[in-house]
């Protein structure tokens, strides 16, 4: 069975969230985001200590990619701390973008 997944990575460095969506493990997506796999131009490019921070395991890449989008229109690194801190969020969040799918 595929899996997809909404991840957020973590700079310290810039202070910054970087939040995807993948098919793939989310830690094999974040050796490529330090590896430069997706150009030296592209934003994770800018730091060399990307953590992953959170990760949400969807059920078809459509929702991981409305979770994604979700979080953005968010613009709260209070949320994003909030989706750690309180797991039902995630758990909401999967079941409003399940219908939609």
């Amino acid at each position: 069975m595929k899996k997809f997944y909404t991840y957020i990575l973590y700079s310290k460095k810039l202070s910054k969230f970087y939040i995807g969506s993948t098919r793939i493990d989310p830690m094999a997506r974040l050796e490529r985001h330090l590896l430069e796999y997706y150009g030296a131009s592209k934003f994770t490019a800018q730091a060399d200590d990307w953590i992953l921070f959170f990760e949400i395991e969807c059920f078809e890449y459509s929702q991981a990619l409305k979770i994604e989008k979700h979080i953005k229109r968010m613009k709260s690194k209070k949320y994003i701390h909030n989706l750690v801190k309180y797991p039902e969020i995630s758990i909401k969040l999967l079941e409003k973008y399940t219908a939609d799918c």
